[in-house]
């Protein structure tokens, strides 16, 4: 019999629907942390099975803050901060740009162009170190800002520009948590001013976050133990699937 969960108000969910939320916000906080990227995004697609389309975004981003926050607490001494300045000030200016036009884009769309970037950003040419610079990185938080509203994973996308400074493991993990941190706790704000209400799922969300923190620290313990080159084919491995994974949903969702 299946048993609904009815103090999580309008989020109800049954008890098994419940055990899969919980447990792949452990697991996609495990991945990101160990690996540097990727959880974010496959968390989105399990959630979207799940939670109503209309604050699937904003409860998404309400989970991530929670895993980025403490990855970032846990890495802090390694940030890079001049990186972060730059793109915190670009993530603020997205977030009062798009308050503005917050709509919702055809996904498959924004699926398809980020696929295709992240694929070039990679394979396409070998850039040299520090080829990002602070206005690149400040342009990158205005972009990224203002499509995290709209496909809500954008996580990939700013890890791709931040591989190309070169960054060790760890600072690259605690630059990535910060920036991430930031542009979840915007995009929480522009959902809220725009007047989506998503207050209800946050029971919900809590039981993730604490999930979360279990993946997080087991999946900082691991990157610790992993060397920059098994970390950088990791890297590369899981950004391309990732990648692949969202031009093959693009595509079958536009034929």
């Amino acid at each position: 019999m299946v048993v609904l969960i009815d103090w999580l108000g309008a989020g109800q969910v049954s008890a098994v629907v419940l055990f899969i939320l919980i447990l792949a916000s452990a697991i996609t906080s495990f991945v990101t942390a160990a690996f540097g990227i990727g959880g974010g995004v496959l968390l989105l697609a399990i959630m979207a099975h799940y939670v109503p389309i209309e604050v699937l975004i904003p409860v998404h981003g309400l989970v991530q803050l929670g895993s980025n926050g403490y990855r970032a607490c846990k890495t802090h001494l390694h940030l890079d901060k001049t990186t972060f300045n730059s793109f915190g000030f670009g993530a603020v200016l997205g977030a009062v740009a798009v308050s503005f036009i917050l709509i919702q884009l055809p996904l498959q769309w924004i699926q398809l162009s980020v696929g295709l970037f992240i694929l070039y950003l990679l394979w396409g040419f070998k850039p040299r170190p520090h080829q990002v610079s602070a206005t690149g990185m400040f342009a990158v938080g205005v972009v990224t800002t203002m499509l995290s509203t709209f496909v809500g994973a954008t996580g990939p996308l700013l890890a791709a520009f931040l591989h190309q400074n070169k960054m060790g493991k760890m600072a690259h993990t605690a630059t990535f948590a910060s920036c991430m941190s930031l542009q979840n706790t915007l995009k929480l704000v522009v959902f809220l001013v725009a007047g989506i209400y998503f207050v209800d799922w946050l029971p919900l969300a809590v039981l993730m976050i604490i999930s979360g923190f279990i993946g997080t620290s087991v999946g900082l313990n691991a990157l610790e133990k992993f060397s920059t080159e098994l970390f950088t084919v990791l890297y590369s491995t899981i950004v391309t699937l990732l990648a692949l994974h969202l031009l093959v949903k693009a595509v079958v969702e536009l034929i």
